[in-house]
């Protein structure tokens, strides 16, 4: 669609240009619109800011050339040494002004303002009549940019629907990546007012490094149903967790099998996970690896006295973990608490075991942001037949999007709605 509309941006230019009878320069409005049209309105508000401050000063700093050269009767053509350097020593005035006063984005700009008027046209007799249409070719160029850009043929918008999908083989491929279509469709309707979060295994951080682009407004549900996460104010706002004397037990029960682990919990709304010294190669390299995020915080001590868990983790190869699991049911724990065995995609022959709350999960979960939102229908996405709304095709990475567009704003034509 921005491709269309550069297109009738430029048209609309030609149609200002014609009724202007030959005082403006077409190409220098065009210019204008291209660079105003972006991805998302807002960003094309703040370019057109952007563009408006760079073109008065560039705009300023040419007419005051074309005064001082028409005084002191300096030609481009019969001075033309003298001319450069002064042109020259005007574009350090010029980028200087905009770092002055905080308008560093606005210099590329004003750069191309100023040249545009004291390279290709000094001669103009009339300097004053000459800077004021250059600059009126510009704003011209800018306001159609952006009206172009924020125009939007009008459509139901069905924001009593949340939306709810997985991350991993949903929105995003094996590379932790999102499509451009997916990631440019979802940030467009989710500025618009679509009612759209996740639901996800992952940790806030694991899940927040490939969504950073993204324009999330609603918390989102992680660690697989036991904890409500508000990505803009960084805040745990509801757990399911596991009582002290309950994970110490437990605790003590991997130490008697001689089993390294790693307990998550949430202080202060920062994520801690407590360790102990590991000599397994692929579990130092995990704390190695997962570390770096200034959104985990890895600890080497036992879990302090009276501090709630959110879970625990073991990370062992696939034997060991299977010989384990079997002693959870034995003991009854695989009743007592969710327990869920994978194997890692990260680590090649190792499997995870992971311990929760009985309570947490998606659904449970789910039904809290609904009362909190006050929502009652939604539609949720993902990879397991039976289980979601609408299931994902494996490889199609931009499914999700595609629906939600449909069904946050259908199109009717005729008697048929998609």
């Amino acid at each position: 669609m921005r491709i269309v509309k550069s297109a009738i941006a430029v048209g609309l230019c030609y149609v200002v240009a014609m009724f202007r009878e030959g005082n403006g320069i077409v190409f220098y409005s065009q210019l204008a619109a291209l660079w105003c049209m972006q991805h998302y309105v807002k960003n094309s508000l703040s370019s057109a800011k952007q563009r408006t401050v760079g073109t008065i000063i560039g705009a300023l700093y040419a007419l005051v050339v074309i005064l001082v050269s028409n005084k002191f009767h300096i030609s481009p053509e019969e001075h033309s040494m003298i001319y450069s350097i002064v042109v020259t020593l005007m574009i350090i005035v010029v980028i200087y002004t905009t770092v002055i006063i905080n308008k560093k984005q606005a210099s590329y700009f004003s750069c191309v303002v100023f040249l545009s008027i004291v390279v290709n046209h000094l001669a103009d007799q009339n300097p004053y009549l000459f800077v004021w249409n250059r600059f009126l070719d510009t704003m011209i160029g800018i306001i159609i940019g952006l009206g172009v850009n924020a125009f939007h043929l009008p459509k139901k918008k069905n924001r009593d629907i949340l939306f709810l999908s997985g991350l991993d083989d949903t929105l995003l491929n094996k590379n932790d990546n999102m499509t451009g279509y997916s990631q440019f469709e979802l940030n467009r309707i989710l500025d618009d007012g679509a009612k759209f979060t996740i639901s996800t295994k992952r940790t806030p951080a694991s899940m927040m490094e490939p969504m950073q682009g993204i324009h999330l407004n609603l918390p989102v549900i992680a660690m697989d149903g036991a904890v409500l996460f508000d990505i803009k104010q960084k805040r745990y706002l509801k757990k399911y967790v596991i009582s002290y004397d309950k994970a110490k037990e437990m605790i003590d029960l991997f130490e008697e099998n001689e089993l390294n682990y790693f307990v998550n919990v949430v202080i202060d709304d920062m994520l801690v996970i407590y360790y102990q010294d590991m000599e397994d190669e692929v579990q130092n390299n995990l704390v190695t690896t997962m570390r770096r995020s200034p959104f985990r915080n890895y600890v080497k001590r036992q879990l302090p006295e009276d501090e709630e868990v959110v879970y625990l983790i073991i990370l062992d190869k696939i034997d060991t973990m299977e010989r384990f699991y079997k002693v959870l049911e034995e003991k009854g724990y695989t009743e007592q608490y969710k327990v869920m065995k994978y194997n890692s995609d990260d680590y090649p022959g190792y499997a995870y075991i992971k311990i929760y709350n009985k309570n947490a999960s998606k659904s449970n979960m789910l039904e809290y942001l609904k009362q909190d939102l006050g929502i009652e229908k939604v539609v949720t996405f993902g990879t397991i037949p039976n289980k979601y709304d609408v299931l994902i095709e494996p490889g199609d990475m931009n499914q999700v999007v595609r629906v939600i567009r449909k069904m946050y704003e259908p199109v009717k034509l005729g008697f048929k709605k998609y």
